[in-house]
């Protein structure tokens, strides 16, 4: 099974963030983390300031991958070239994120990207990917 990872803007900054909200943690040690959880899944990991360059992966995904795990970041509450690109995208999808987005910002409740995922993963830090890792292979069994 061959798994796309997408992280959006900042993310590159775990570890740095405020941990209350997204741990201490890297992206490093994440992708470390699932690689060895999941030993016989293929990952591919991207991280993009840069909402084209995630869009223009997203719509590639489907020819290489079997699913697609994203974290978009902020672009979670803004991005309708994201969510158009994953509408468009029919291999299984999960949006993940690090922090507890029902007990942030108001500005945070709405998930435009989400309402293109098969499903969505809130408040569970890295952990939050570990899961979305272990439903995407339940599905394929």
């Amino acid at each position: 099974m061959k798994i796309l990872v997408l992280n959006g803007p900042n993310l590159n900054m775990l570890g740095k963030r405020d941990p209350e909200e997204y741990g201490n943690v890297t992206l490093s040690e994440i992708e470390r983390k699932l690689k060895e959880k999941f030993p016989t899944v293929d990952f591919t990991f991207f991280q993009s300031n840069k909402e084209g360059e995630l869009v223009d992966l997203i719509q590639k995904a489907g020819e290489e991958f079997d699913a697609l795990i994203i974290n978009p970041g902020g672009y979670a509450h803004t991005s309708v070239a994201i969510k158009d690109a994953l509408e468009l995208l029919t291999i299984p999808k999960i949006e993940v994120h690090l922090s507890h987005l029902a007990k942030r910002e108001d500005y945070r409740q709405k998930l435009i990207t989400a309402q293109s995922c098969d499903g969505y993963i809130s408040g569970f830090k890295e952990n939050s990917y570990i899961a979305a890792v272990f439903l995407i292979t339940q599905l394929n069994n």
